[in-house]
């Protein structure tokens, strides 16, 4: 059966679209315009309480029943166990796995998220100190990643479901102003995932 996914297009969604193109496993869009507010809907707020996309219903969950989950990281984690894919069973090689993953949702997503929003905003006295702020401290996570990367091919070693929270919001460089030129192993790793055709599709996949 269908796993559906609810989301838009953003970075948390692209997350999923891509992590379920990986994984092989059928799934439906079901589009929640965040512009429009849907995400306060009543029948969406009742598989992602906390009103932010995305969510997935998958009608073979455990036991064989529905389960709904909400939040990208734990719907990688849902997803990666589930399959037995991208997310190691042995404990010293998921610890990286781990540590990458909550990396990206404590850190790379909010930080780059900010830079978005102040990117948008219009008086430059209100602009001013958060966009360089945030900017600073997005720079600095691309730092960590040139780091890591330059000694590891995916972050975990091996591609896990780490990779794929990440590189949700990497595809976002351009609009967080960072040239990834000067950042070359994450250019390099960046290329590699983009080159993965279940990546590509996760990202063709209309979502909006």
């Amino acid at each position: 059966m269908t796993i559906e996914l609810f989301t838009w297009n953003t970075p948390n969604g692209r997350k999923i679209s891509v992590a379920l193109e990986e994984m092989g496993l059928p799934y439906t869009v079901r589009p929640i315009d965040i512009g429009k507010c849907d995400q306060f809907g009543e029948a969406f707020l009742k598989i992602s309480p906390n009103n932010r996309i995305p969510a997935i219903v998958d009608p073979q969950g455990p036991g064989g029943s529905p389960i709904s989950v909400f939040e990208s990281g734990a719907i990688l984690l849902y997803l990666g166990e589930k399959t037995g894919q991208f997310l190691p069973a042995d404990l010293r090689k998921r610890v990286p796995v781990l540590e990458w993953l909550m990396w990206q949702m404590g850190g790379f997503g909010p930080m780059p998220g900010q830079v978005h929003h102040f990117l948008g905003v219009k008086d430059p006295q209100d602009q001013r100190y958060g966009l360089e702020r945030y900017s600073k401290e997005t720079q600095r996570l691309y730092g960590v990643m040139d780091r890591r990367l330059a000694d590891h091919e995916f972050f975990a070693d091996e591609l896990s479901i780490a990779d794929f929270a990440i590189v949700g919001w990497a595809w976002r460089h351009e609009r967080h102003k960072v040239d990834l030129a000067a950042y070359p192993n994450v250019k390099r790793w960046y290329e590699t995932m983009m080159a993965r055709p279940a990546v590509r599709r996760g990202f063709e996949v209309a979502l909006s």
